[in-house]
């Protein structure tokens, strides 16, 4: 099955997550973090892509981009993979590739997750025991934004700076923001979106997401349609009802016989009445003529077409 293409929607930030490969380190040596850094500076510059937040951790790049156009941001993240992948291979004498697959991304609804994005980016170094507070950890760019350096990386984002009138006070609220515990369910949410490659927002927010992306952003409802049956058309009034409900009918047919305990006796000729027909009954169930008794009491004739009595062989009589 092909893939779907890298979702991109105009104007909109996305979250981007780059794992090393089977959990190994992808940086050894502040070297290699510089490094990384540098390729991300001039990807970001040369394809136009918008960074707002960033880390780097021993085995993961996370990222909280908008890219400028469609390929703005698979361009940016080749050109650091092509460049950062030579330096690490040759510097540790290794070959093949450094990542897990492709980088994984998704589209955010920037004004319910983007805070929330650029939260659980900087915050993860302490979220994964790096550090005990999040301005000890040199790669990222919380620092920034708490204002104890400026990263020349960060573009900030209209988000951050409705923060506050001035750089002092987006700063302090920043850090009270941080300083809040995470929404566990919100950080889920924004993280099996990335993974899996959906977008993340509004149900109302989605369907424009769909519309200007001209794609579907959100997986089908899983397992095959169900079929619907269509109910069988009923009998029309006053029909007729099939013979083969009128022979398996409750009502018994009146069928002639003649019994021995009968009191007519054996070769009196009187035939007896199924107890459930009607004395009167010109008919038997099957439509045919109830036979006459013989003049002579005798049996009735053989040719008789609902006669329904067996003649023993060799006696010729009844």
């Amino acid at each position: 099955m092909a893939r779907l293409a890298r979702l991109y929607v105009p104007d909109q930030p996305q979250h981007v997550i780059l794992r090393g490969l089977d959990q190994q380190p992808a940086f050894v040596d502040d070297q290699d973090y510089e490094l990384f850094i540098d390729c991300l500076k001039a990807a970001a510059r040369d394809h136009h892509l918008a960074v707002h937040a960033w880390v780097l951790m021993p085995g993961a790049v996370q990222l909280l981009a908008t890219p400028s156009d469609e390929a703005s941001l698979p361009k940016a993240m080749q050109a650091v993979g092509r460049r950062y992948v030579a330096h690490f291979n040759r510097r540790y004498a290794r070959r093949g590739t450094l990542w897990e697959g492709r980088y994984r991304a998704t589209v955010i609804e920037a004004e319910r997750f983007f805070l929330l994005a650029s939260r659980v980016v900087e915050l993860a170094p302490e979220r994964n025991r790096l550090v005990s507070v999040p301005e000890d950890y040199r790669w990222s760019s919380y620092r920034h934004h708490i204002g104890l350096t400026v990263d020349s990386l960060i573009t900030d984002h209209p988000l951050y700076w409705a923060l506050g009138n001035t750089p002092f006070e987006r700063q302090r609220a920043y850090r009270e923001l941080c300083e809040q515990p995470l929404d566990e369910r919100e950080t889920s949410q924004l993280m099996q979106a990335t993974l899996k490659g959906w977008v993340l927002g509004s149900e109302t927010w989605r369907d424009w997401a769909s519309r200007t992306a001209n794609r579907r952003v959100s997986p089908l409802p899983r397992g095959r349609p169900r079929k619907v049956r269509e109910a069988p058309a009923s009998a029309p009034a006053g029909s007729a009802p099939a013979a083969a409900n009128i022979s398996g009918s409750n009502q018994p047919a009146a069928v002639p016989s003649t019994s021995a305990n009968s009191p007519g006796g054996h070769g009196s000729g009187q035939p007896t009445t199924h107890p459930a027909a009607h004395p009167d009954s010109q008919t038997a169930g099957s439509g045919g003529h109830s036979p006459a008794p013989s003049p002579a009491g005798g049996p009735a004739p053989a040719s008789s077409p609902s006669s329904h009595e067996e003649r023993k062989p060799g006696t010729g009589t009844h």
